[in-house]
């Protein structure tokens, strides 16, 4: 993610910042007043319902920059996570903020006492301390890690403050205790990274919590499906005309199983075809291509697809998946031929084909161009799944 001595020393030097910040912390909350105290425990001991499969829910932190949803690790902090589901199916966390930032590197949240305007800056991060014990694991601090602030230097100091990593931070593994992994939202962490801050990298104000919700975990869609169940057609709505694909589950039943995956939850829409060679392909389906390079949820179910070659031949109208020079790399990039390529054949996986729109290959293909990219953008403005 960062190569090289410069950004690693960077990621260090946060890491560092974050240690002595939390040094801060210890002074100002060994400091803070009896009351307060009492406040924070008997707002943790309030008896809640323990979650009897955690694996099975996730947090949604609505924030008033966006949502981020994660999911927890029961098997590496049982107590972190118990604790967390049960402050926040409370309210716990309600109206609270972020407060510390890092740009692109690193948030921290989650002190009862923000949810107060007037608690004064100096004991901004002091609140819901000293709860837990520690519950260090395996687990590595890297981009979207969710983890359990404490004091330094004293075990059993962990609390209701949490921190979230935007980047990779080595010198935080074996410090604190990491209970779970971002799954979508970490643009809105980013944003919020990059709120202004005074010199000791608190915002200016914090970055309103409005609730921290627990819910199921989203179910990935057509995960389970049959190969009935996937042959489908999808209709291609673009900018230039309706284009109708129909799935070939017999051949290629997981790239069947992503596409429709992918279309269902939206992930194609407002995309762009960037790529368009005559008498050879037009490509699309890059997320990188949305409207300001925007990241879109169902990224959480983005991933490599092993290569499902078959005899089947790339004639025109034929949908297929693009891929990189690994065989294993395509995942949402597809390409349809605008005419015959044998050299493809058994090279690239075929999953479909268009059975309706033809003409609207055509006009793609005399689509003014730079190079291979068109002059104006051709939208795919929605793909929806024919039932």
């Amino acid at each position: 993610m960062y190569p090289g001595g410069r950004e690693q020393s960077l990621m260090s030097c946060v890491g560092r910042i974050f240690v002595t910040a939390l040094l801060v912390v210890v002074v100002l909350a060994q400091t803070a007043g009896a009351q307060q105290k009492k406040r924070d425990v008997q707002t943790t001991a309030q008896p809640q319902p323990v979650e009897s499969d955690p694996s099975a829910v996730e947090a949604v932190i609505n924030t008033e920059l966006g949502v981020v949803r994660f999911e927890f690790f029961p098997d590496k902090a049982p107590l972190h996570v118990q604790q967390f589901l049960k402050l926040a199916r409370s309210g716990f966390y309600d109206g609270s903020g972020f407060h510390r930032v890092y740009a692109h590197s690193l948030v921290q949240g989650g002190d009862p006492l923000l949810k107060d305007p007037s608690t004064p800056r100096e004991r901004w991060g002091t609140g819901g301390l000293n709860q837990l014990p520690d519950e260090i694991s395996g687990l590595k601090h890297v981009r979207g890690t969710v983890s359990t602030v404490r004091i330094p230097g004293k075990p059993g100091s962990d609390g209701a403050q949490f921190f979230i990593c935007l980047a990779p931070q080595p010198q935080l593994d074996a410090e604190f205790s990491a209970f779970g992994q971002v799954n979508e939202g970490l643009d809105v962490v980013d944003r919020i990274s990059q709120a202004p801050v005074d010199a000791q990298s608190l915002t200016e104000k914090p970055i309103k919590i409005v609730s921290i919700k627990i819910e199921p975990k989203k179910t990935e869609p057509f995960k389970d499906a049959t190969l009935e169940q996937l042959r489908r057609d999808v209709l291609l709505r673009t900018s230039l005309g309706d284009i109708t694909v129909t799935m070939d589950p017999s051949v290629a039943p997981e790239h069947v199983r992503n596409f429709l995956k992918l279309v269902q939850t939206g992930y194609y829409d407002h995309t762009a075809f960037h790529r368009i060679v005559p008498g050879f392909v037009v490509q699309g389906g890059l997320g990188s291509t949305r409207a300001g390079g925007a990241s879109h949820p169902p990224e959480r179910w983005v991933r490599r697809l092993k290569p499902e070659f078959s005899k089947q031949n790339h004639l025109r109208g034929v949908l297929s998946m693009a891929r990189g020079d690994e065989l294993d790399s395509a995942s949402t990039s597809f390409f349809i031929m605008l005419a015959a390529s044998p050299h493809l054949d058994g090279k690239y996986t075929i999953f479909g084909r268009v059975i309706d729109g033809l003409e609207v290959l055509d006009l793609m293909e005399k689509a003014p161009r730079h190079g291979e990219t068109p002059v104006e953008r051709i939208e795919l403005i929605e793909a929806t799944i024919k039932y």
